[in-house]
């Protein structure tokens, strides 16, 4: 057995012969010193400042430069660059990076736009310098930590004493070795609030607010920590029927990269459109354009599903506390940042209270100096100590150290410190020229004036809290202008691809040789279908009673002898199929209507008894569960006297596919024949409303409209004045801040509206009934003349109206109530309607009457009970004053309470709409 030598390293002649490391060792010690170099010092933000190293070293640098001018960012670079061992280039990005965040730094010239994804000038073209929130907020060196840079050359600060959330207000991406995060900016205002709360002992919920504005789901935040996602949305409006407008984007995308993703999905026959169109300026504004025949809303729901329209974001807050990466939420975050700055807004006071003690302290010696002639006294000594122990001796005759015993009638000033060498120094130094010219009523109101500080610095001291309370209110006040919330919160519902992919195929079957797909164009036995999109799926029933569900393809064998194919959606409750079958073993002829649900794709699936030669003799596909009568005609060998009868399906319950059915006959069949189509046997299908996702469904989410039939219509009545009818169709996007009233359209409603007349200013009332019936149109039923204003609307049958007016300028405010339907007829919409005669009306307000509105719907008892409360007090139970018309009044309470538990936050905070 041969022994195995390790072989050793070979060295050139006269080589010298140092350690060998190996390969294991280099990477356990220097990979994880590298590692810890770039969590700490690169990637990841401290709690105490969050500042990560690079900006930290900026702002220091700047400070270090700042005479109130702009200063050309190359040369804030190079001075940075004194203090970061890295290049010019990341110090410039890191610069860019803050200034584009319009907190810290004021910039001047080309910064580029985080909205178009423009980059910034070279930095020899662009200037900056600190903003006053910063000078007042990030610095001060006396209670600065310090440490020695990175060559030993310069002072730079360890954190610095920011006063102030700075790391939710900006937010923060960093990438590590192993470790990231990811921290979402926050509202300014909303931070001060906050921090306000957690000094008072309440709790605190924080949610994102970007720059660019749009919309954000945050009902999966979870205070950003790992696991936490968010959904952020682009604000798109509904220009007319062949136009969207994109007016805000989501945080982390751009205009171009919108559109490009827009264009792809076009390309891809993901959606329709014309033409995109970008006029961004000083607002965003991307133009869709849509070919004629397009659903603006399908559409829309698309451009969500397909685009960077929509994206989500997925939070990591991560920051180093006491030089380790730790994990914590943004709640916590906070209370850890208003603490901090509770300790240095005391450090700061104890500073001052130091300052201004050692100040009144001189300013006490020098009044006794002059004062007392002490200074005469030092003019025959003639050394140093004969000089500072004459001064000594003469200024303890009229001082007392606090802390002295006290005698009796002892008047004495009493000092707070014991006097030093220093102090006894300072008064020799003291000049003729100012001894001479010395005030004593001067000198006691400075004294007076420090000592009234120093007892506001005790008092603060004393109420820290409140002192810092009012600290970050005078933040609010000063920084706090035109930084309300941009980012609107609210409850997306889901778009899924398949429910708004566009239809861009066509579905060809070949029924003979049991051929399905999209591909079979040129085969001659196939026949196109229907229109399907590439992510359907794809039903087919063949004559045995057998069937399968298929992912749509180009070409797909699903059996031979294909009796029916179709498009299939597994959430359709609606699609009924009629079915006559012929059971193979007895001869029996079953009936039967069922739904096809809860399936497996590419799975056989039966729908007869699956005996040996049983085939199917009737089968009809219902959109809307229809029945229908057909007529059956028995072969010429049945024994029954009558050889034809009809048959209606309407008399069969709708059940499972598995059912058996019931008998129609024993006898052979020879023909079936529809003889007519009837009605949904499902009746009209209950609708509802979501206010917080502003769109109808079936799921029973929000207020009951109603069942509704293909012929149902919703009328919608909006805050200009205007009303539409529109379909019940669940794709429908609803505009709620902009809505009065909406409910299913009854022909016998009557609309009650008051308004102003934009020229003359005069207040009318009218009453009418909905005398239009086309679709999706708005129809304007107040004056149209500029400045015209709808005050109230309502669909209730007797509304009552209180009118606040005041006779003349000196006179009080009065109240009156006016039943609306008593002062006036219903008329047609285009009438002006009756004057509001009152001197001058301050505001109007509708009042529910006791009485029941007949129009009220309660939904089915099934779905239990739910929220129902219409616009305009139309439908409110409520008693009293509903609000004016200041917002969505046909948003109850109830589904502001329900919108506020989905976002888990309080009302102060919450902005839906």
């Amino acid at each position: 057995m041969t022994e195995e030598v390790e072989e050793q390293p070979k060295f050139a002649p006269g080589e010298t012969i140092h350690d060998v490391a190996t390969v294991n060792g280099m990477y356990q010690n220097w990979f994880l010193d590298y590692a810890s170099y770039v969590i700490l010092e690169r990637a990841v933000p401290a709690i105490e400042d969050g500042l990560k190293p690079v900006q930290r070293r900026i702002l220091h640098a700047m400070k270090e430069m700042d005479d109130g001018r702009f200063n050309k960012v190359a040369n804030v670079i190079g001075q940075t660059m004194q203090y970061h061992p890295h290049g010019d280039a990341s110090i410039g990005d890191a610069m860019v990076n803050l200034g584009q965040k319009d907190l810290l730094i004021e910039t001047q010239g080309n910064w580029g736009d985080i909205r178009t994804g423009d980059g910034a000038a070279a930095p020899r073209y662009i200037e900056a310098r600190l903003s006053k929130f910063a000078l007042d907020v990030v610095f001060n060196p006396d209670i600065t930590e310090w440490q020695m840079s990175y060559d030993g050359r310069k002072r730079e600060p360890t954190t610095l004493p920011v006063k102030f959330p700075l790391l939710l207000a900006q937010g923060v991406e960093g990438i590590a070795v192993g470790l990231s995060t990811k921290i979402m900016p926050h509202n300014f205002r909303e931070l001060c609030k906050a921090s306000i709360d957690v000094l008072r002992g309440r709790d605190i919920q924080l949610f994102p607010d970007f720059p660019t504005g749009g919309l954000c789901d945050v009902t999966n935040y979870n205070g950003g920590l790992r696991g936490a996602k968010i959904r952020l949305r682009a604000t798109i409006e509904k220009a007319d029927k062949t136009m969207l407008v994109i007016r805000d984007i989501p945080y982390g995308t751009t205009t171009t990269a919108l559109m490009e993703s827009i264009v792809k999905a076009s390309e891809a026959n993901k959606i329709k459109i014309r033409k995109v169109v970008d006029n961004t300026a000083a607002a965003v504004e991307i133009q869709v354009h849509l070919p004629t025949g397009v659903s603006p809303d399908l559409t829309m729901d698309a451009l969500y599903a397909f685009t960077d329209c929509e994206i989500s974001i997925s939070p990591n807050t991560c920051v180093i506390i006491e030089d380790k990466p730790r994990f914590v939420g943004v709640e916590d975050m906070l209370r850890l940042s208003t603490q901090k700055t509770l300790r240095l807004l005391e450090r700061e006071l104890e500073i001052r209270q130091e300052e201004l003690e050692e100040k009144w302290h001189s300013a006490s010696l020098e009044k006794i100096f002059i004062e007392n002639r002490i200074y005469r006294k030092i003019e025959e000594c003639e050394t140093w100590e004969d000089i500072l122990q004459t001064i000594d001796a003469g200024l303890r005759k009229f001082v007392r150290i606090d802390g002295e015993k006290q005698k009796a009638n002892d008047t004495r000033i009493v000092l707070r410190r014991a006097l030093t060498e220093d102090d006894l120094t300072r008064l020799t130094e003291i000049r003729i020229k100012r001894i001479s010219k010395f005030d004593g009523f001067k000198a006691d109101e400075y004294i007076q004036r420090l000592e009234g500080e120093l007892a506001e610095v005790a008092d603060h001291l004393a109420n820290l809290t409140r002192y810092a309370i009012n600290y970050f209110e005078g933040l609010l006040k000063k920084y706090g202008q035109n930084r309300e919330r941009k980012t609107q919160l609210r409850t997306f519902d889901v778009v899924t691809a398949q429910k708004v992919a566009v239809a861009n195929q066509k579905l060809y079957v070949n029924y003979a040789d049991g051929f399905v797909g999209y591909g079979l164009k040129k085969d001659e036995k196939a026949v196109e279908v229907t229109s399907c999109s590439d992510l359907d799926d794809i039903i087919a029933i063949r004559r045995d009673g057998s069937f399968t569900v298929s992912r749509i393809a180009e070409k797909t064998f699903v059996g031979k002898d294909i009796l029916y194919a179709g498009v299939y959606n597994k959430n359709d409750d609606r699609l009924v199929y009629n079915m006559v079958y012929l059971d193979g073993a007895s001869g029996i002829a079953f009936a039967k209507r069922f739904l096809v649900s809860g399936i497996t794709r590419d799975k056989v699936y039966d729908l007869t008894k699956g005996t040996k030669g049983t085939k199917t003799l009737y089968l009809t596909a219902n959109p809307n569960s229809e029945s229908e009568v057909v007529s059956i005609q028995l072969g010429d060998k049945a024994q029954a006297r009558v050889k034809q009868f009809d048959f209606d399906f309407a008399e069969l319950a709708i059940k499972g596919k598995g059912s058996m059915g019931n008998i129609v006959t024993k006898q052979p069949i020879k023909k079936i024949v529809q003889k007519s189509r009837g009605d949904s046997t499902l009746g009209g299908r209950e609708t509802f409303f979501d206010a917080v996702v502003g769109r109808l469904n079936t799921a029973g989410h929000g207020r009951y409209l109603g069942a509704f039939d293909t012929e149902d219509s919703l009328l919608v009545v909006y805050k200009d004045g205007s009303y539409e009818m529109k379909s019940a169709d669940p794709a429908h996007h609803f505009d709620v801040p902009n809505i009065v009233l909406l409910r299913k359209f009854e022909p016998d409603t009557v609309l009650s509206a008051v308004y102003v007349e934009g020229d003359t200013k005069i207040h009318y009332v009218k009453r009418f009934k909905i005398e239009t019936s086309t679709l999706e149109k708005r129809f304007i039923f107040i004056s149209e003349t500029k400045g015209s204003k709808m005050l109230a609307a309502t669909a209730y049958p007797e509304p009552v109206a209180e009118i606040k007016f005041q006779r003349d300028k000196k006179a009080d405010k009065e109240a009156e109530k006016l039943l609306l339907h008593e002062f006036i007829d219903v008329k047609g919409w285009k009438a002006m309607g009756n004057k509001l005669n009152y001197y001058k009306i301050h505001s109007v307000t509708l009042i529910t009457d006791e009485g029941p509105d007949p129009q009220r719907r309660e939904a089915p008892k099934k779905r239990g009970p739910r929220p129902d409360t219409d616009a305009a007090g139309a439908t409110n139970d409520h008693k009293g004053p509903l609000p004016e018309l200041t917002g969505p009044v046909d948003i109850s309470a109830d589904e502001i309470a329900q919108a506020q538990a989905i976002l888990k936050t309080p009302k102060s905070q919450l902005k839906l709409f």
